[in-house]
């Protein structure tokens, strides 16, 4: 099998006669929704639950076995076994990419050099970290089944030696405004995985992108909208759809399932939302009243930016002084509001959890 071409951008071979019906329904969705996620105060903190799900799905696209649950429980300091511990720690390097992106963003467009640096981040310290992290493949690879040959591969990527021309007429149609802006994603998103341009980490870099590039538009007015929950739930045919472009060069087909991707996640995400952000009044009127302080608000702030936490990270994030803050805790635990997942000995503290802000994230019973 020889390696793939990309084609040149923007293309000049998609049936817009077809795609007509799609591309209004998903510009429409996702207007809505960031029209939702432009009445949030603080979306960073508020929807810090709907960062930690992407991250816990996009990495599930690629194999990782653990839960949004997981991951808090062990960044609040509670064990788990050396291979759970190694799922977790990439989808909080996804966590930690997406933020310094997201950062980057507020200057400067997306670079090829950020890519790089996104990558660093990503393959820090875990499986994949032997794969040159923060740097573009130098050598030719394939894609089949384990220990398959280049000949029986079922995808072999473009040749390392125009693999930075192809790279560089990428990050140039970046900066351009295509037909419509949901389709230009699209494109850019299968471009990139078509290109395959690191050793590991490519799926994981290519989600990344859309919220960014969807910011970096404008089409969002900050960099959340997540994708990987319907990627993940119809991941043959994600994939099928790419493959359909290196094999039959079928970019409609590839586009149509985008758009019916952004307008289905669109209507989900926004659902989710409004369910947070009525979470978010209730408990407002609810840890005033309890506390009677002036310092409500900030509890409720750093509940909704971490649901599960230690007793002690809790004071240190909110600055609310220790005298203070531990019996607030014991407030809204008496409360049924916090949740012990581990109680206080000696000097280790207590882990606590915010199960409702959990389980509305999820749209199910977390904890």
């Amino acid at each position: 099998m020889q390696p793939y071409i990309p084609n040149i951008l923007p293309l000049g071979n998609l049936d817009f006669a077809r795609l007509i019906s799609w591309i209004g329904p998903a510009n429409a969705a996702l207007a809505r929704y960031d029209g939702l996620l432009q009445s949030v105060v603080n979306p960073a903190v508020m929807l810090s639950p709907l960062t930690q799900r992407e991250a816990v799905l996009s990495s599930k696209i690629e194999g990782t076995q653990a839960t949004v649950d997981e991951v808090l429980e062990f960044e609040a300091g509670l064990e788990f076994e050396s291979e759970k511990v190694k799922d977790i720690q990439e989808i909080v390097n996804y966590r930690k990419a997406l933020a310094m992106a997201s950062e980057f963003l507020e200057h400067r467009p997306i670079t090829l050099s950020l890519l790089q640096q996104m990558h660093a981040v990503l393959l820090d310290s875990v499986r994949g970290a032997n794969k040159t992290p923060g740097e573009f493949r130098r050598d030719q690879n394939w894609i089949g089944p384990a220990g398959c040959t280049i000949e029986q591969a079922s995808f072999v990527p473009p040749s390392p030696l125009q693999l930075l021309d192809h790279l560089q007429t990428w990050e140039n149609y970046l900066a351009v405004d295509d037909v419509d802006i949901l389709v230009q994603t699209a494109v850019a998103h299968a471009q990139f995985e078509l290109i395959h341009p690191f050793k590991d980490g490519n799926g994981r870099i290519g989600r990344l992108l859309i919220p960014l590039f969807l910011y970096q538009k404008r089409a969002l007015g900050s960099p959340m909208f997540y994708l990987s929950e319907y990627l993940e739930a119809h991941r043959d045919q994600y994939y099928g759809r790419l493959q359909a472009i290196s094999r039959g060069d079928d970019w409609t087909g590839w586009v149509a399932f985008f758009l019916e991707a952004v307008t289905d996640q669109a209507r989900a995400n926004t659902d989710r939302v409004r369910a947070i952000l009525a979470l978010y009044e209730e408990m407002k009127q609810q840890i005033t009243v309890l506390t009677r302080s002036q310092h409500a608000i900030t509890v409720l702030d750093t509940l909704f930016d971490r649901p599960i936490f230690r007793s002690s990270d809790f004071v240190e994030r909110s600055g609310i002084p220790k005298q203070t803050a531990l019996p607030f805790l014991r407030t809204l635990r008496d409360a049924g509001i916090l949740h012990a997942l581990r109680e206080q000995s000696g000097r280790r503290p207590a882990v606590l959890a915010f199960r409702e802000l959990l389980n509305r994230a999820e749209g199910r019973h977390v904890l």
